[in-house]
């Protein structure tokens, strides 16, 4: 007996009803994009492994999934590096490239291999699919889709007030009101690991600080231990987990601890003139906070960073971040390019609309009228005032075997279809068509001849 066919953890197979649901969030994402000036492009799936390692720090490295070299890639090993079971040794020899981590970084790829064609400031969007080597759990799976936009060649602080201004009205538009958008700044958490003395460990501070909501204070506290920041240090740290107040307060309490730090106070600067920019302008649904203890793990943030929570009483992590990087195409020889954008989390935006009921009714109408199929003479009938209401942008379709009427309506049913169209012998007979109404059981009739009445009733 062959054995039942499975899919790997952390991936999905996806039903009509939720390709639809999918489509909604993405076309919403799309459309406010390219209404914010956005210009689209792809890049392969796929990247050389020297473009994405080293890029996303230690533990970002480790879940990149790497793809073997063609052929007998194993003869090519020496026999030292064979026998030392050496993982960081072996990979190089084995693995050339790897699936893309994020969209981040092949875009820095992209602008450097093409920065002749382009026109900066360059304003780009990307909805493709990336792959991490994570433990599955809700809302986090090994593949998923970003929807990514940046802009790149303008270190104008303009550019976070407009990402801001971007999230609040995707949002708002998805109906999705009440989520909140954290904001901090990566000079910022520099100069409080200049402040406490643990300059030398600022990646090990942020990386441990950017895990508070999953493990708490106590948590953060100890890794911060196990990683050689001092007791000491970490208690000087501590005024960071007991701020309080709006965000312009907040950053008045850094700046006390910050006062002596360059790097800190310029921060404080640009986080102030972002929050200034966003409170003239407004949001229509979202909210802007200040999260001094905001860090997100990926090592080439160096200004502004963002996430984005979901509405109060969700439990899902982030559903969007992003932030400033000044010198990512540094990495690939362009110098000097600054940029700065954000990400929307496609799967737990989904799951969060399906928890709290916000999809529209009519994404699970994937055909609006289903004409009954009664015979040869009046499928072709049927298949005529299907390509009418076709021309017209109506979702139909005709039955494809005159099979019992029972089973045609139960398919009409499943398919929550709302209206069935019937033309049988008698109908063809008198050029009338008879529309039952699936919701209420009514029923009208039509004439062939003028389906135009029936299509101003839709």
């Amino acid at each position: 007996m062959p054995q039942k066919p499975s899919i790997p953890k952390g991936t999905r197979d996806f039903s009509p009803t939720e390709v639809a649901k999918r489509n909604y969030i993405i076309q919403t994402i799309k459309k406010h994009f390219e209404v914010f000036g956005f210009q689209p492009i792809e890049t392969p799936s796929f990247e050389n492994s020297e473009t994405l390692m080293g890029k996303y720090g230690d533990e970002g490295d480790r879940l990149i999934f790497k793809i073997l070299n063609s052929g007998d890639f194993i003869s090519k090993v020496d026999d030292v590096t064979y026998s030392s079971k050496n993982s960081n040794s072996l990979i190089p020899k084995i693995s050339e490239k790897a699936l893309r981590y994020d969209l981040t970084v092949p875009f820095a790829r992209y602008v450097v291999m093409h920065q002749n064609e382009i026109d900066f400031p360059f304003k780009r969007y990307q909805i493709q699919p990336v792959w991490r080597a994570d433990r599955p759990q809700k809302g986090r799976f090994r593949e998923f889709y970003q929807c990514d936009a940046d802009v790149v060649g303008a270190k104008s602080l303009l550019q976070e007030v407009e990402f801001v201004r971007l999230y609040d009205a995707v949002f708002t538009d998805l109906g999705l009101k009440g989520t909140t958008i954290k904001l901090n700044n990566r000079k910022v958490l520099s100069g409080i690991a200049e402040a406490i003395g643990a300059k030398h460990l600022l990646i090990d501070f942020t990386v441990a600080l950017d895990k508070l909501d999953k493990i708490g204070e106590e948590g953060v506290k100890k890794e911060m231990l196990a990683k050689g920041i001092s007791e000491n240090a970490i208690a000087k740290a501590s005024p960071l987990f007991e701020m309080s107040g709006n965000s312009l307060e907040q950053l008045e309490q850094l700046k006390s601890l910050l006062v002596e730090s360059e790097i800190g106070m310029e921060g404080i600067a640009e986080l102030k003139e972002i929050i200034d920019g966003v409170e003239a302008l407004g949001l229509e649904s979202a909210k802007l906070q200040l999260d001094v203890t905001l860090a997100r793990g990926l090592n080439y943030y160096t200004g502004a960073i963002y996430e984005v929570s979901a509405p109060e009483g969700v439990k899902m992590g982030s559903i969007g971040g992003g932030g400033r990087y000044d010198d990512l195409t540094g990495i690939f020889g362009l110098k000097d390019i600054s940029g700065v954008g954000i990400s929307f989390g496609l799967d737990r935006i989904y799951l969060v609309l399906e928890e709290l009921g916000l999809f529209p009714e009519s994404l699970s109408k994937s055909v609006e009228v289903l004409c009954v199929n009664f015979g040869k003479r009046e499928s072709t009938a049927a298949l005529k005032l299907v390509n009418q209401l076709r021309g017209k942008g109506i979702k139909s379709e005709v039955f494809p075997t005159s099979t019992k009427m029972q089973k045609q309506m139960k398919y009409a049913n499943n398919r929550n279809i709302p209206f069935v169209v019937l033309i049988g012998e008698q109908e063809l007979a008198d050029g009338t068509f008879v529309v039952k109404n699936m919701a209420s059981g009514e029923q009208q009739t039509f004439e062939l001849a003028k389906p135009e009445v029936f299509i101003h009733t839709l």
